[in-house]
């Protein structure tokens, strides 16, 4: 069987590995909290903020899909499967049921809020390890900071 190697050390190899294997959990659970959300809502509020969970997981997506495949250029196995994003994610569910307008903007400010806050965290970590990662993950954190700004101003 053919395997990948990339071009970092390994030493490397294995902190971008873990940065872009969080940063997946954040974005996969992502787009599936905010389509519950966008499937669910309910309020005055509906049209745009139902619009704009589109946004949301549209962008999560679309980074998923390139930090998966930076992780595979580098050598390293990404793990979307729903079982492991389950054990790994970080995010706020939301309850069943018709979920109001308002209470999903406010949740999901919170989501944006800590995932902003641990992409920065693995834009540290990959500075010297791989500046082609770091710029993939500022990308992501510019895109999650201007929804979070959004939802923010919703409230």
């Amino acid at each position: 069987m053919a395997t990948i190697k990339g071009p970092l050390s390994e030493e490397a190899r294995n902190t971008v590995a873990e940065c872009l294997q969080g940063a997946l959990v954040d974005l996969i659970d992502l787009s599936l909290v905010a389509k519950q959300a966008h499937w669910n809502l309910v309020g005055t509020h509906f049209r745009s903020v139902h619009l704009q969970l589109d946004q949301v997981v549209a962008l999560a997506r679309t980074h998923m899909d390139t930090l998966a495949e930076r992780a595979v250029a580098l050598g390293a196995n990404p793990d979307g499967r729903a079982a492991t994003v389950a054990k790994s994610s970080k995010l706020a569910q939301l309850e069943s049921g018709w979920l109001e307008d308002g209470k999903v903007v406010a949740t999901i400010t919170d989501v944006l809020a800590g995932i902003s806050k641990r992409m920065y965290e693995r834009i540290q970590e990959t500075d010297e390890a791989d500046p082609v990662s770091q710029d993939l993950l500022i990308a992501v954190a510019q895109d999650i900071d201007k929804q979070h700004w959004m939802f923010q101003a919703m409230a």
